[in-house]
């Protein structure tokens, strides 16, 4: 099974407003660069746009270590919240409804593909993936302005 890096980040002017996701792909030397953006979303559904994104790409299963700087995206999965609003009917503990169903209804599907690691990373810390893929979320943002 191939080990693949996964980097990723969203970036919204507004929420909503104009979004733009970036992710950076990287497996045994190779590296690849992915980003796109909508012109009225939210920063959530950039950073959920990102991993899936990034994971579809994949061509596949693969060994994933996803690097992110969105808590929503790392906690709903490593705290198993996402599994359980949909257990739920999509609804939250406090029997609210879930956010951006259809994105996590993309996403699941591409977890269960992949042997999955997550590490949180602080955003705008100077880590080098991750500004990359800011410079490239903000780049799509701006487009739609």
């Amino acid at each position: 099974m191939k080990q693949v890096t996964l980097y990723t980040d969203g970036a919204c002017s507004g929420n909503p407003g104009p979004g733009g996701w970036g992710a950076i792909l990287e497996c045994e030397g190779h590296r690849k660069e992915l980003s796109g953006g909508e012109a009225s979303t939210t920063n959530n559904r950039m950073e959920l746009t990102a991993v899936i994104e990034g994971l579809s790409a994949l061509k596949f299963g693969c060994a994933v270590t996803l690097v992110s700087d969105s808590k929503y995206v790392i906690d709903a999965i490593t705290k198993g919240w996402v599994y359980s609003w949909k257990a739920k009917g999509w609804r939250k503990a406090d029997k609210s409804p879930a956010l951006n169903v259809d994105l996590w209804e993309k996403l699941l599907p591409q977890l269960e593909r992949h042997q999955m690691t997550y590490r949180w990373v602080k955003g705008h810390a100077g880590h080098p993936e991750n500004e990359r893929c800011d410079q490239m979320a903000v780049a799509q943002c701006q487009r739609f302005r």
